[in-house]
């Protein structure tokens, strides 16, 4: 599952929820997804989504997700990094309306450079290549799984032969 918040910020932040709901029509994306689109104008078609959902049920969509989409602010990405999770972070920017400026930014690359396991988007377009490795190193460790699961089958099988 992919949960995708933008926080609560009284501005909107079309540009990611309308990406998110591309990717899914484009079968980019091609598991669950959940957004909390915040004051967003644009509704998403594709996906699930609520405008604001409690503190409890955010804490949820993050603990049961595999991939987690945030806004810049802090307190939602420390939160993933706080549940050992590695949030990518789409900073919101004053250029398309989303913020006042783009502390967001600035602060993303700060931690970033400190050496926090953030994934930082500045370019919403290379958000298709991040989730697109991410579904190949998904499939790639499912093969993985399966194979190994396999080959512990005929060790335990060997075993049980030798009693």
């Amino acid at each position: 599952m992919i949960f995708v918040t933008v926080g609560t910020h009284e501005q909107q932040f079309n540009r990611l929820v309308e990406k998110i709901d591309e990717l899914v029509y484009d079968k980019i994306i091609a598991d669950e997804v959940f957004m909390q689109i915040g004051y967003s104008t644009y509704e998403p078609k594709y996906t699930q989504w609520e405008k604001m959902i409690s503190h409890e049920k955010m804490e949820e969509y993050e603990e049961m997700s595999e991939v987690i989409i945030t806004h810049g602010g802090p307190a939602t990405f420390m939160s993933v990094l706080r549940k050992g999770k590695i949030p990518i972070v789409v900073p919101r920017l004053e250029k398309f309306g989303e913020h006042v400026n783009d502390h967001q930014l600035d602060f993303v690359l700060k931690m970033k450079e400190r050496g926090y396991h953030i994934i930082v988007i500045e370019e919403i377009g290379k958000l298709n290549m991040i989730l697109r490795n991410f579904q190949q190193q998904k499939q790639a460790s499912s093969i993985n799984t399966k194979k190994f699961v396999k080959e512990f089958e005929v060790v335990i099988s060997d075993l049980f032969k030798l009693s």
